[in-house]
């Protein structure tokens, strides 16, 4: 998003954090269906959508616009988050249906929060994306842009239902649907960074060769909140094929000290 967008998102998220501390979960994830719905009528709707979008349109028009077509269809929160919306000024008429995807997404995060849930949450969030990776028929199931959402949406209720929490459940399904344009793996991780950051946490991806002890986990943890001045989530998977040493992943940021790595440089350097 460009700078105008940025500025209209943070604007509605303080909103929705107005709204999301006076809501308990039920009302919160009513919320979030809500504002995904109107976003996937404005993703089909081109028109609709550069009308509420429009910065030459008075604000009063395209509030008034927005309630002609979603009625009594949602709710007054929502209704009154997406009139924030529309009377926002947006870089592109797509940022507006990213800014209902991405408010939504708070919205579930919060109502796992009123739930003392969120932990659980993001936890859940990143064994289904280690399960999907380790999986590439299930990953290429979910990831099948030629299968009906529906059809997708329907196998991930019969692997989560019961097994996870339905925050988490909701959040898988919007992946699938892809988040901002996102293919599927790339907006569950999405989710899994957007569940940390709502703890205020950067979320760093740690491939390890054996089990930490969790001595080792708190030093590796204390490190990386030093190096990046914030309390990190660490998502450890186990992965003996490094032999030794171990990579972490925080953003964009590589850092790869398994000794795999150090093996291959060698055999380079001896081919060279």
């Amino acid at each position: 998003m460009q700078v105008a967008s940025r500025e209209s998102l943070t604007q509605a998220r303080a909103r929705l954090d107005e709204l999301g501390a006076r809501a308990g979960s039920a009302r919160l994830t009513t919320l979030a269906n809500d504002l995904l719905g109107v976003g996937r009528l404005l993703g089909r709707e081109p028109v609709l959508r550069r009308s509420l979008s429009d910065p030459a349109a008075p604000e009063g028009i395209r509030r008034e616009l927005l309630d002609a077509v979603v009625g009594r269809q949602v709710g007054k929160a929502a209704k009154d988050l997406l009139h924030e919306l529309v009377s926002s000024r947006w870089s592109s008429p797509a940022d507006l249906v990213d800014a209902c995807e991405l408010l939504a997404v708070q919205a579930l995060l919060a109502a796992a929060e009123a739930d003392d849930a969120l932990p659980d949450v993001e936890d859940q969030l990143f064994r289904f994306l280690r399960v999907c990776a380790g999986d590439s028929e299930l990953r290429a199931t979910l990831g099948d842009s030629t299968a009906t959402i529906d059809r997708r949406e329907k196998l991930v209720d019969d692997l989560l239902k019961g097994n996870a929490h339905p925050v988490t459940q909701a959040l898988v399904k919007l992946a699938v649907s892809g988040l901002s344009g996102r293919g599927f793996e790339s907006s569950l991780e999405r989710l899994v960074e957007l569940a940390a950051q709502r703890r205020d946490h950067a979320a760093a991806y740690v491939t390890v060769a054996t089990v930490l002890t969790r001595k080792q986990e708190s030093e590796l943890e204390a490190t990386l909140a030093r190096i990046y001045g914030r309390k990190m989530s660490l998502l450890i998977v186990v992965d003996p094929s490094i032999l030794g040493g171990m990579t972490v992943r925080v953003g964009d940021e590589l850092y790869d000290g398994s000794i795999a790595r150090r093996m291959a440089q060698v055999r380079t350097g001896l081919a060279g």
